[in-house]
């Protein structure tokens, strides 16, 4: 599960449609394939038009912002016919992957995604952005 401003962690939901709904917190979800991992982002649908919080952003293989996730996601496996448990190693890699929290800004016409800190930890490196 990854949460805007917090670091993600591993979650158990039961499957099916209405335990998804209530770990997004959200009325209808949708599952995204931005990886060439067999994994989904499941998130919720409306996340950009009802006021849910900016979570994280989606790079391209440039590492060119294209997309941001609002409000709570989660990553989940791909099974034969359902959603399934990630392997431990495709867990830890979302989890660095989504490692830090990020805040958005404009800034000459771009949005910017900005790396917070961990506590304890080294500063993240530079802000990413999008066009406008």
């Amino acid at each position: 599960m990854v949460e805007p401003g917090k670091v993600p962690y591993e979650t158990e939901v039961e499957s099916g449609y209405k335990n998804i709904l209530k770990a997004l917190d959200c009325d209808i979800f949708q599952a995204t394939y931005p990886f060439e991992d067999m994994v989904a982002v499941l998130c919720d649908d409306e996340g950009k038009i009802n006021g849910s919080t900016p979570n994280r952003a989606l790079y391209d293989a440039d590492g060119e912002m294209y997309d941001i996730i609002h409000g709570k996601f989660m990553v989940v496996g791909l099974g034969e016919e359902d959603f399934t448990d990630l392997s431990p190693e495709l867990m830890e890699k979302f989890k660095e992957r989504f490692k830090h929290p990020e805040s958005f800004m404009q800034l000459c016409g771009r949005v910017v995604a900005i790396k917070e800190p961990i506590p304890g930890e080294k500063a993240p490196g530079k802000a990413q952005g999008q066009e406008l």
